[in-house]
C-alpha cells in the first residue's frame, strides 16, 4: 500500500494537520482552534469462531487508530461484507452486537453503515473522533534518548493462526481475545496524562513494521530489546512450529537492510515481525518520564507497560533488534 500511495497525488489543505505523508494511524482535519476531527477505518475477515467476539475485536481494532493519535472516538459506521445466501443473518446480528458493545464501552455513537454481499465475512468500522489540534500525537516526533514502551503483549497473529489450523483449541485463545478486545483508551489516557513524544499502534505490520514507520517518520533509529518484548503464552511454541502469518515475510522483505538483527533467535524475530490484530500502543517517551508513564499505564489498566528499547540518532539502520 505504501508503494501505491506514493504514486497518488497528496491532499493539500491548510486544515489538514495529518495526512498520508508519514503513514500515520489516522488523518486529522482541523475544524477550529479547539477542535479537530480524527478519521480512520479498518475491516477484515474473522479471526475467531465466535461471531460476537469477532465483532468486539474488529471494533476495538478500528477505534485504536483514534486512540493512537490521542483522540476520543465520537461516531462510528459499520462496514460489512456478508454471504447472506450461504450463512444465516443471525450470525451477522451477533457480529454487529459485538461491535456495538465495544462502541458503547468507548462512549461513541453508532450512526449507520454500509453492507455488501460478499463471498466471505468482513467486518469493521469507519471511525470519526475528536482531538485538540494542539495536542495531536503522531508517529513522526520521536526523539533520540526516548524510551520505548509497549502496552499490549505480542502474539495474536500466531495464536489465531494456531487456532485456525486446529492446533489450539478456541478456549486456548482466551488471553489473546482479552488483549484484542481491550480498548487502547487506557494507553491513550496514560500518554495524555504524562506527556510523550510519539505514539503508534501495533496492527497488521507487526511490532517491527510499525516501529519502522515511527523510526522513518521521525528520522531516528529504534533499538528494540527483543527479549524484553512481552509475549502471550505459547506464542514462541507455535511460532517454532512455523505457525505465523505470511505478513512476517512481507515485513522482513520490505525492510531489508533497514533492519539489523544482532543475536536474536530467528523464531523470535518472526514473531516480532508478525501481524497483530488490535495490538497495543508503541510509545516514545522522554527518559525522565518513563517511570511515570509505566505507573500511569498500570493505573489505567493497560494489559502491560513494558519498556522494550530506546530511540537513538539516525544511523545505517532504522531498526536494531538486539
Amino acid at each position: 500500500m505504501a508503494q501505491v500511495l506514493r504514486q497518488l497525488p497528496r491532499s493539500s489543505h491548510p486544515d489538514l494537520l495529518v495526512g498520508t505523508e508519514s503513514f500515520d494511524d489516522a488523518g486529522v482535519f482541523r475544524i477550529d482552534e479547539r477542535t479537530a476531527l480524527v478519521q480512520t477505518l479498518d475491516f477484515f475477515p474473522p479471526l475467531v469462531d465466535d461471531a460476537f467476539t469477532f465483532g468486539q475485536i474488529a471494533a476495538a481494532n478500528a477505534m485504536s487508530d483514534v486512540y493512537a493519535m490521542g483522540g476520543e472516538p465520537l461516531t462510528v459506521m459499520n462496514i460489512v461484507g456478508f454471504p447472506d445466501k450461504e450463512l444465516p443473518l443471525d450470525l451477522l446480528v451477533e457480529i454487529l452486537r459485538g461491535g456495538a458493545e465495544r462502541v458503547a464501552e468507548a462512549g461513541a455513537v453508532m450512526v449507520g453503515g454500509h453492507s455488501v454481499r460478499d463471498a466471505e465475512i468482513k467486518y469493521g468500522l469507519s471511525v470519526t473522533g475528536r482531538i485538540d489540534p494542539n495536542r495531536i500525537l503522531t508517529n513522526a516526533t520521536a526523539r533520540p534518548g526516548d524510551r520505548l514502551v509497549l502496552t499490549k503483549p505480542i502474539g495474536s497473529g500466531v495464536l489465531t493462526s494456531a487456532a485456525k489450523s486446529g492446533r489450539l483449541e478456541q478456549e486456548g485463545l482466551a488471553e489473546a481475545v482479552a488483549v484484542m478486545i481491550h480498548l487502547n483508551r487506557s494507553g491513550r489516557d496514560a500518554v495524555v496524562e504524562v506527556g510523550v513524544n510519539a505514539v503508534t499502534d501495533i496492527t497488521g505490520f507487526g511490532l517491527v513494521g510499525h516501529a519502522f514507520e515511527l523510526a522513518d517518520a521521525s528520522g531516528v533509529t529504534l533499538e528494540i530489546d527483543a527479549a524484553g518484548v512481552p509475549l502471550m503464552a505459547r506464542t514462541l511454541e507455535f511460532a517454532g512450529q512455523g505457525i505465523v502469518t505470511r505478513m512476517h515475510k512481507d515485513t522482513l522483505a520490505y525492510l531489508g537492510r533497514k533492519l539489523v538483527v544482532e543475536g536474536v533467535d530467528p523464531t523470535l524475530v518472526n514473531v516480532l515481525c508478525d501481524a497483530q490484530t488490535s495490538g497495543g500502543l508503541l510509545i516514545s517517551v522522554p527518559a525522565d518520564r518513563t517511570d511515570a508513564l509505566v505507573a500511569s499505564l498500570n493505573k489505567h489498566g493497560a494489559p502491560c507497560a513494558a519498556v522494550i528499547g530506546r530511540v537513538a540518532e539516525s544511523g545505517r539502520h532504522a531498526i536494531r533488534l538486539i
